[in-house]
């Protein structure tokens, strides 16, 4: 198979005469989007990601076509990562081979593999590029397994999913995993300024003054591709030799666009930011995180399940209304959907994050299943068991259980747990809240029941 299979012929060509895919793969032209012309020629364009492109660090090498490590590139959309391919084709030419996860399977990655050891028998080493990495299976994964040990193919892989989820271990150990991080505003704001000017992109035809730049940055959220396609958006309402303001990008450009994948990390980073922010009573940062899901379109009825959870796992006895107030917003929401549940949803959030905290419930249950699991079990005793049957007086069962509400304390002294936890404590509440009542009486229940004191 040759590699111009995998692409398709060139235009106005045939699939025999098509060039070979290389650097090609990534040509563009005249009506090409702002953002792909803009796309760095040389590493001396490539704004950011300084921590991966140092001299000396393998994509640096790998970019200047003397690496020798394959490499898993992770990060957000707009970090780079089809960039850094594009660099790492002008390198290596011709023999540059480009794959979407999107359209190809393992039949179209098992010939390249093939095609590969006939081009390394001939001393030519392959460059395999595939785009969006994460959505090939396990079996397509696997294929790519001992070309990419046995360097067959240099491996250079792009996904926007952590790798630790949507990579296959095998897969992993066998490549450098290089994270990219979000530009910040000055790296955006500068790849702005430079499409402004340069003939590759909007060539000086307008202007744009500092507000309308910040604010180009803002709704770009660290995303080089995004703030470039919103200025070309918004620079076709401009007349030439005019000036770009924030006003025209608000009026082309209304909204932010919230960068959360239901089904990726970004949904369980900000999830977890969502909780953890509760758990430390921050109410501002847990409002900005329900704010960020509810914008992202995230499933109001997960939210209202993480809020019941938390009711109980950080809060519990500490404010046990706050597990109501969880279970009623997640009624509510069901009842009244979207967008009006975001109002009892932010209700329990501010509920949940000013309450007082403890997870004593939570440790109580742990402490006691721990026991169970490790066999620390025991009988039910005599007196505690079913009494209700025909014969279970010969049995002993229920002999002796002596009625609490006959005492004017409403507590007896009496063996509940089996011999063997004789003395078991698990749970142990806080200060904090309602609980500090709990605190200062539990300790002489618990001593009446034990018959520590009367």
């Amino acid at each position: 198979m040759s590699q111009d299979f995998l692409f398709g012929p060139a235009p106005g060509g045939t699939e025999a005469s098509a060039p070979l895919p290389g650097q090609e793969i990534f040509a563009t032209h005249s009506g090409s989007p702002l953002a792909a012309r803009m796309r760095p020629q040389s590493l001396d364009e490539v704004v950011g990601q300084g921590h991966l492109l140092e001299e000396g660090k393998p994509l640096r090498r790998l970019i200047e076509g003397s690496g020798e490590a394959s490499v898993i590139l992770y990060g957000p959309p707009g970090t780079g990562k089809t960039t850094i391919a594009s660099l790492i084709a002008k390198s290596i030419g011709q023999n540059f081979v480009g794959l979407s996860a999107l359209d190809s399977g393992v039949k179209q990655v098992r010939e390249v593999i093939t095609r590969a050891r006939q081009e390394l028998i001939h001393g030519r080493r392959t460059v395999l590029f595939i785009d969006e990495v994460h959505r090939f299976s396990k079996t397509q994964q696997d294929a790519l397994l001992a070309a990419v040990e046995n360097r067959t193919v240099l491996l250079v892989a792009a996904t926007t999913e952590n790798p630790s989820f949507s990579v296959v271990a095998p897969l992993l150990s066998r490549s450098l995993l290089l994270q990219l991080q979000p530009l910040d505003d000055a790296f955006l704001k500068a790849l702005a300024e430079r499409a402004l000017t340069s003939e590759r992109g909007l060539g000086g035809r307008i202007s744009a003054n500092n507000e309308a730049l910040d604010q180009l940055v803002l709704l770009a959220g660290g995303d080089a591709r995004r703030t470039l396609t919103y200025l070309e958006a918004a620079a076709e309402a401009v007349a030439d030799g005019g000036e770009l303001t924030a006003q025209v990008i608000r009026d082309n450009v209304n909204r932010a666009v919230v960068r959360y994948d239901r089904d990726g990390d970004q949904h369980y980073d900000v999830v977890s930011a969502f909780i953890k922010s509760i758990r430390g009573s921050d109410v501002d940062a847990a409002l900005h995180y329900l704010a960020r899901m509810i914008e992202a379109g995230e499933d109001p009825r997960f939210i209202a399940r993480r809020l019941i959870v938390h009711a109980s796992e950080d809060i519990g006895m500490a404010d046990p209304s706050a597990l109501q107030t969880a279970v009623a917003a997640a009624e509510a929401a069901q009842l009244i959907g979207m967008p009006e549940a975001r109002i009892p949803l932010a209700q329990a959030t501010i509920h949940l994050a000013t309450a007082p905290k403890s997870n004593a419930v939570i440790q109580a249950i742990s402490a006691a299943q721990a026991d169970v699991q490790a066999g620390r079990i025991g009988h039910v005793p005599a007196h505690l068991r079913d009494g209700h049957y025909e014969g279970a007086k010969n049995l002993d069962n229920a002999v002796g259980y002596v009625y609490p509400h006959d005492d004017p304390r409403g507590v007896v002294k009496q063996q509940y747990l089996p011999d063997e936890l004789e003395g078991a404590l698990y749970y142990e509440p806080t200060e904090h809240g309602a609980e500090k009542r709990i605190h200062d009486y539990l300790g002489r229940l618990r001593n009446i029941i034990r018959g520590k004191r009367r």
